[in-house]
């Protein structure tokens, strides 16, 4: 799998000091002339401090021949170091903030096509301690029962946070609630959920806490009929389905059919109902078919340049890996290479103007729907051609029609000063917020018809959200008969 793939590499480098001197201790490289230093300390992590290999062939064969030489060289460094575990043989940058400091990683490689050397210092991004977002899903249970789960399973659990630095400081089995989000848990960063029976029943949904945003501020009334426009993989979709307590109708749609059949697989474990799945590009969706005459609420996730996933907040980037030219990707076992994801670079100028095109069009479009009340509009990117200066095109285009809504005004990382009102839009960052890199804009209807004019979240109100409550604030959880975990 590509992700577990991603965490051997990664692990490999966060060890590779340590893998150096296990291989110079055991001399297997001198033992084995023709293995590759490289595929050396990736095979070495995996048999000693991975889950086992997973490789086959002769490497395989090769890597268990020295074992036990190998693990009596661990032992002694151990005690040589006079630790017991093997994280402690990591130097305290590498152990406190994994996937940080690895500019030694698998070592000075040459560089593509010339006879150099390639420097390999990709120094890590703030977003290294990106906690670990978990969201309750409610439609198969409530906050308080996924609290209990976890506290049998040996988490502290330390209440609701009070600030972002009590986010930051969280290490070890404790978790938080979150101080913005109601059914938001924040574990530390690293933490892994993928195997957790909460997570494979689908009574957890892993997502970035700013990406739990935009189903938030939209914030559809149960009963509602709502488009999430461009929907795969479907995080969203399922948060829409819980906010509505799978009361109403959820249009979604996609371009690509694998990304859909994932979807559909994603939402029935999530126990979603009421949706309504099709493989259609979004702007050739007809606003006048009597199917949507009942939308009041859209979702509009568009394509965008990405350049906002931090995906170095918790291993190195799947670019900084590619940077490094086919004489890293030759140490990977054979058949996985053409499995990992590219990157592009940063985008040109061409680019983020053709993706700004996009973005208008699609949200012009989006708009024109008529029983259209409230949209959100939501980007994972950083770059303000496709955030601020695409909504404020759009509102021009629509001149008194549409207005944007000061959203979560709680929310500490406001828009870029790019037009006026323009603070009303919400950003993330890893810096900032403790999340991947983000932007949000809430738009509403002005006029007859409109929804009332609002601050949101809506939570301060909708009753059913926690009436008379502060924006942002985490109403009280009753405890609801729901499936029960064991």
């Amino acid at each position: 799998h590509v992700r577990q793939l991603y965490a051997l590499v990664s692990e490999t480098l966060r060890y590779s000091p340590v893998l150096e001197k296990l291989l110079a201790g055991a001399a297997l490289l001198q033992a084995e002339k023709k293995l590759p230093p490289q595929l050396a300390k990736v095979l070495v992590y995996d048999l000693l401090f991975g889950k086992g290999l997973k490789c086959g062939g002769r490497w395989k064969v090769l890597a268990r021949r020295h074992r036990a030489r190998l693990e009596a060289e661990l032992a002694r460094l151990k005690v040589q170091q006079k630790v017991s575990r093997n994280e402690d043989l990591l130097a305290p940058v590498q152990a406190a903030s994994p996937g940080g400091e690895w500019a030694s990683g698998l070592g000075a490689l040459p560089a593509a096509g010339g006879s150099g050397r390639l420097c390999l210092t990709c120094p890590a991004p703030p977003a290294s301690q990106v906690p670990r977002y978990v969201r309750v899903n409610t439609l198969k249970t409530c906050v308080d029962d996924v609290i209990d789960f976890f506290k049998r399973q040996g988490y502290s659990y330390l209440g609701k946070a009070a600030s972002m630095e009590e986010l930051r400081a969280l290490s070890g089995k404790k978790f938080l609630l979150d101080l913005h989000l109601p059914e938001l848990l924040v574990f530390p960063p690293q933490t892994d959920f993928h195997d957790n029976l909460l997570y494979t029943s689908g009574h957890i949904i892993l997502q970035d806490k700013a990406s739990c945003l935009p189903a938030f501020l939209l914030d559809p009334a149960a009963g509602s009929h709502v488009i999430d426009a461009c929907a795969a993989p479907g995080n969203k979709t399922s948060h829409l389905a819980a906010i509505l307590k799978n009361k109403g109708q959820i249009f979604a749609f996609d371009v690509d059919t694998k990304r859909l059949a994932t979807m559909n697989t994603m939402l029935t474990r999530a126990g979603v109902t009421g949706f309504q799945l099709a493989q259609q590009d979004f702007l050739t969706v007809d606003p006048g078919d009597p199917k949507y005459s009942k939308v009041t609420y859209i979702l509009l996730d568009p394509s965008c340049s990405g350049s906002g996933n931090v995906r170095g907040s918790i291993r190195p980037t799947w670019s900084c890996l590619w940077a490094r030219g086919p004489q890293v990707m030759a140490v990977l076992p054979a058949g996985m290479v053409n499995r990992l994801p590219t990157e592009e670079a940063a985008p040109s100028t061409e680019r983020l103007q053709a993706l700004a095109g996009f973005q208008r069009k699609v949200l012009s479009h989006a708009l024109s729907f008529p029983a259209l009340r409230r949209l959100v509009y939501s980007t994972c990117s950083l770059h303000r051609e496709e955030n601020e200066d695409v909504v404020h095109a759009v509102l021009q285009e629509w001149g008194s029609a549409f207005r944007l809504v000061n959203a979560f005004p709680s929310w500490p990382c406001r828009g870029l000063a790019a037009f006026p009102r323009a603070e009303c839009c919400l950003r993330a960052s890893p810096a900032d917020t403790l999340t991947h890199g983000f932007f949000v804009a809430v738009l509403e209807r002005c006029g007859e018809g409109a929804a009332a004019p609002s601050s949101l979240p809506a939570a301060a109100e909708n009753p059913q959200r926690g009436e008379g409550m502060a924006p942002g604030t985490a109403p009280r959880k009753k405890k609801r008969k729901k499936q029960r975990v064991k």
